[in-house]
């Protein structure tokens, strides 16, 4: 059976639930091999191996914290020299999708970023996506040499399936001196609530707020449900809320299982962002709202009557 390689997202050795998701994809594949690089990489072996990992390839290198992208392509190169594998998948996220490219390009491959799905297919893996503000679905097929792929989170369910999870040094030679240096970091502040591009619900707010302070009754929705906070480029633009949390075709794209938009007309550039999503609901007091076209349910209210009874009423049934 052929190797897949999946780069770990971690942090100092805590797994992120989109790295589980991808050992789902890749067993699909072929048979997992896990890249864990930086601090505490050796603490993820355990998580892996219950999650399908037959090999934990491991560097916790310095070069990893004090430099930017190059030397992990650096160490995806040494492990796909040592492998061999059918493909490489990652998270799809801004650091890794530079990562991919700069790996493909490195190895003479193709490279295919943001997927919502991998299948196995007689010439190597196809890789759906959704596409043009996905209004199509995509198939695709890297053509020459190992495939590089991004995944978008919650593309897949994450199930666990005992494995060897075999911890193995990765031996890397880095390129010194040939990539930007880090000199400084900063801790972001906490929110307590998971990360948007990563959440399994995500509750947005538009321009129907009317106001910053109407991002009140989105937040206490999204932390009666345990998810993220989003918000509309009109939103965002009008100083309402940070940058960081808008989804659309120039912010954040999300796929969750659940998106609850309230307020939000539904312009194709916010559609294009969470048009994958499982389940949608919208929240608008205008019945002729284009996000009526997409929701799956769909409420033709005043948001801030609506929302708040919603969050009441979950409430309820939590206690």
């Amino acid at each position: 059976m052929a190797d897949v390689l999946v780069v770990v997202d971690h942090v100092e050795g805590s797994v992120r639930k989109p790295t589980l998701e991808l050992l789902t994809l890749a067993r699909r594949l072929g048979s997992p091999v896990a890249v864990a690089l930086g601090a505490g990489a050796a603490r993820t072996a355990q998580v892996l191996g219950e999650h399908g990992a037959e090999r934990v390839l491991v560097s916790e290198a310095s070069e990893f914290a004090e430099f930017l992208v190059v030397p992990k392509v650096d160490a995806l190169a040494a492990a796909v020299e040592l492998v061999g594998p059918v493909a490489v998948l990652a998270v799809s996220s801004g650091e890794n999708k530079e990562v991919a490219a700069r790996l493909a390009l490195r190895l003479g491959s193709g490279v295919i970023t943001d997927a919502v799905d991998v299948e196995a297919g007689e010439g190597g893996p196809v890789v759906v996506q959704s596409v043009f503000a996905a209004s199509f679905t995509a198939r695709s097929r890297v053509s020459r040499g190992v495939a590089v792929i991004t995944v978008k989170p919650n593309s897949a369910g994450v199930e666990p399936v005992a494995a060897g999870g075999v911890v193995e040094e990765l031996s890397v030679g880095f390129v010194v001196g040939a990539a930007a240096r880090v000199v400084s970091r900063s801790a972001r502040e906490s929110s307590g609530r998971p990360e948007l591009t990563e959440a399994a619900i995500v509750v947005s707010g538009g321009r129907g707020l009317g106001s910053g302070e109407g991002f009140g009754v989105i937040e206490a929705l999204a932390d009666a449900l345990g998810g993220a906070v989003g918000a509309s480029r009109a939103a965002v633009d009008a100083g309402w809320y940070p940058h960081a949390h808008q989804v659309g075709q120039t912010g954040k794209s999300v796929s969750p299982q659940l998106y609850i938009a309230s307020g939000i007309s539904g312009a194709i550039q916010h559609r294009a962002g969470m048009q994958t999503s499982k389940t949608i609901v919208a929240v608008n007091k205008d019945p002729e709202a284009p996000i009526f076209e997409l929701a799956d349910y769909g409420v033709v209210g005043d948001l801030h009557t609506v929302v708040p009874q919603l969050t009441d009423e979950i409430n309820k049934r939590k206690g």
